[in-house]
């Protein structure tokens, strides 16, 4: 499929407008995509900032697409998606819904199959993002090539080959910018306590960490080769790690991680239910 393919997206959130704007911005089509959102202040504002077609309801020419992108919430999504039972041909239909499981997707469809389940995390909403994607066994390399580059619109992208692996993925990367928050906030609090102001110190951790990440992405070497040479022998890191060590802080992370798939194994249980 083409920089041409017709892609319309159910559901006008912020998400939803990251991925247009990433899309118009490599080359698509403002033409080629619509967009069906009840409320009227999105679907006016993707229309004068995209020139995309945004409607109330699923209309024959909104279903007159290559791709459809299920982007409303999880608990709102059996509903969203009933108007549209057994009115799918051979659209690829991507669901970014945190959590929901393709066969109860593809149920509510109508028992349709050629559905791709991904979840992006935050970051995506400045192009930033990354995101795990699971085809359905029919979806062909085309209908996956679709898939992946609407996606990749809003970031990188990771396929997945089994879709249990989801949770893990929204575990270590859906849920992943919390866990970074969580770890500027700390560096900020410990600047503060040693005497900086709030500025200077959430400059000092945000600044870390955005140039810590970027050198890992941009070095061939594991993180932890690149941690060993910053740690000098009894030297000032050596002792900060030693700390963490001794408080249990890589096993915490660790388990916290192992809590949040068990959490979404869970909620895709729930939110399943008919």
């Amino acid at each position: 499929m083409s920089k041409g393919m017709r892609i319309t997206f159910l559901g006008g959130g912020n998400m939803a407008a990251a991925l247009v704007g990433g899309l118009v911005e490599r080359g698509f089509s403002g033409a080629d995509i619509q967009v069906v959102d009840l409320q009227a202040a999105n679907r006016e504002a993707l229309a004068s900032r995209f020139g995309v077609r945004a409607v109330e309801s699923v209309d024959d020419e909104a279903l007159g697409c290559d791709v459809l992108v299920l982007a409303v919430k999880p608990q709102q999504m059996k509903a969203a998606v009933a108007p549209i039972a057994g009115r799918l041909s051979q659209q690829v239909v991507v669901s970014i819904a945190a959590g929901l499981r393709l066969d109860d997707i593809g149920r509510w469809l109508g028992g349709y199959r050629r559905l791709v389940r991904s979840m992006p995390n935050t970051p995506a909403l400045i192009g930033a993002g990354v995101t795990g994607l699971y085809a359905d066994p029919s979806v062909d390399e085309r209908g996956r090539e679709a898939a992946g580059r609407i996606l990749e619109a809003v970031g990188s992208v990771v396929w997945i080959a089994d879709e249990a692996k989801m949770d893990a993925v929204t575990a270590v990367s859906g849920s992943g910018p919390a866990y970074v928050f969580h770890f500027i906030e700390a560096l900020e609090a410990a600047g503060t306590g040693l005497g900086f102001d709030v500025p200077t110190a959430r400059k000092l951790a945000i600044d870390t960490v955005l140039g810590a990440a970027k050198l890992a992405a941009s070095s061939p070497d594991a993180p932890g080769v690149l941690r060993e040479r910053v740690t000098s022998k009894g030297g000032t890191t050596e002792a900060a790690l030693a700390s963490m060590a001794a408080s249990g802080v890589f096993d915490a992370i660790v388990k916290a991680v192992g809590a949040a798939e068990a959490r979404g194994r869970e909620l895709g249980e729930q939110l399943g239910k008919d």
